[in-house]
């Protein structure tokens, strides 16, 4: 798994697989979404949470893929900021396996506010920071003709890298959260919650220690 992870189509491939991940997880805000339908009683409802939901986890994205884009550093520093940031993510993974608690002020953001919460959720779960060592991959600069590449033309490359990951990560994860959103919302029920679905918190942080386990090593 780790040489599919320095190739290119690997990485991407990382991208999707962590969106779907994504949406997957509960904690991502799906069950939201069919709350809204339910109280509303209106379908539509559910496709207008996805949405805000959608849009929030893609704001979080950029918010923390954004600043590495325009780092004139990845020049002469790509690699010991990959295995950085690969290690700040075992080091969130690790915290989250530890203490098992969940912030407490994302209870204060109301439900209808759904963009506030995702955007808040994705950064303090480490979905966005999750991202960071796959994208540094994809902006390795080993292609580039000797470093002699201007940086204003690396910077609106990683730029566009920024965006295609941002996209394609909240596109997967809009997929399969909504596809879980509308199979409870219209024919497995609430009771399918209970009786059928798992906890995947601790998954979840095993899997943010993965990610940086795999991020420091294609780096190395």
């Amino acid at each position: 798994m780790g040489d599919l992870m320095t190739t290119t189509a690997g990485l991407w491939l990382a991208v999707v697989f962590s969106g779907l991940y994504h949406g997957l997880n509960p904690g991502m805000g799906w069950p939201l979404a069919v709350s809204s339908a339910l109280m509303q009683r209106n379908p539509r409802a559910l496709y207008s949470a996805l949405l805000a939901l959608a849009t929030g986890h893609f704001l979080a994205m950029l918010v923390i893929l954004l600043p590495f884009s325009l780092m004139n550093a990845l020049l002469a520093y790509e690699r010991p900021l990959r295995i950085g940031a690969g290690i700040v993510v075992i080091a969130l993974g690790l915290w989250l396996l530890i203490t098992r608690r969940h912030p407490r002020f994302l209870a204060r953001i109301p439900p209808s506010r759904l963009v506030l919460w995702s955007f808040v959720v994705a950064i303090v779960h480490g979905a966005a920071l999750m991202l960071v060592p796959i994208y540094l991959g994809l902006c390795q600069v080993d292609d580039l003709e000797g470093g002699h590449q201007a940086a204003s033309t690396l910077m609106g490359r990683n730029l566009m890298f920024t965006l295609g990951v941002a996209v394609l990560h909240t596109g997967a994860m809009l997929v399969a959260g909504g596809a879980v959103a509308i199979a409870v919302h219209r024919w497995l029920g609430l009771k399918f919650l209970t009786k059928s679905w798992f906890d995947l918190e601790l998954l979840w942080a095993l899997s943010l220690v993965l990610v940086g386990a795999i991020g420091v090593y294609a780096a190395w």
